[in-house]
């Protein structure tokens, strides 16, 4: 079967270019990539490590979609390219250095806890702590193209994770961290929740800190806007 993949050097001219490659039926993407790079085409840069879904250094695009390669099966005729709205270094190999720095800004970490919690506690944050940072939902997310200080869905998946959790005696500082291009920002499209491997939810995490932070005062700023188109509830 056939397959083509977006190849991207930035000392080339063009410094774009879509090739075609053969390969075994029957294979993972990420098996593929390896026998394009063995067999075919020794230049050929992708990202990998554990080959089994759990840490997320394989994402690409599939055909318009966020797919892990060691996790996709290829078909004929299928596209691949690097994630979307992150800078491509190489071929499929993309620079998350940008989108890592948002786990700072929204405080996506302790700040103040105490010990002991009951195992029904840790259950209400155990999908969130489920992230490996793939980066598929950044790749999906139309506010993240177009506004890249916004936090973004996994760094605010992170801070609902620590915001709720029983430990945590500074609560409202990670709410504080993430009114400022986060929550609000967020079309609540869903495309995130949609790719995530892991069966994440952030677009309900992002709704849940929405709750939070009127809890705490804050109201939504979009919310002043509707009036001038006329809207009536």
């Amino acid at each position: 079967m056939k397959i083509k993949v977006r190849r991207y050097h930035p000392h080339f001219e063009p410094p774009t270019i879509d090739m075609e490659y053969e390969v075994p039926e029957s294979l993972t993407l990420l098996e593929a990539l390896h026998h394009i790079k063995q067999t075919k085409d020794r230049t050929l840069s992708f990202s990998s490590m554990c080959r089994s879904g759990v840490c997320g250094s394989c994402a690409v695009r599939v055909n318009g979609k966020e797919e892990l390669a060691c996790e996709y099966r290829v078909k004929e005729g299928d596209y691949v390219e690097p994630l979307s709205v992150v800078d491509t270094i190489r071929d499929l190999i993309v620079d998350f250095n940008k989108s890592l720095h948002s786990l700072q800004r929204s405080s996506a970490y302790p700040l103040k806890m105490h010990a002991g919690m009951s195992e029904e506690e840790e259950k209400l944050i155990e999908r969130q702590s489920d992230c490996i940072l793939c980066h598929s939902c950044y790749s999906s997310c139309p506010v993240y193209e177009t506004n890249q200080n916004f936090l973004g869905p996994f760094a605010l998946t992170r801070a609902y994770r620590y915001a709720v959790d029983s430990r945590e005696e500074q609560k409202k500082a990670h709410i504080d961290a993430i009114v400022m291009d986060g929550i609000w920002d967020c079309t609540l499209c869903g495309n995130c929740t949609t790719v995530c491997p892991q069966s994440i939810d952030p677009k309900s995490d992002i709704m849940m800190l929405q709750s939070m932070a009127s809890r705490f005062g804050y109201t939504n700023p979009n919310m002043g806007s509707f009036g001038s188109f006329g809207l009536e509830f």
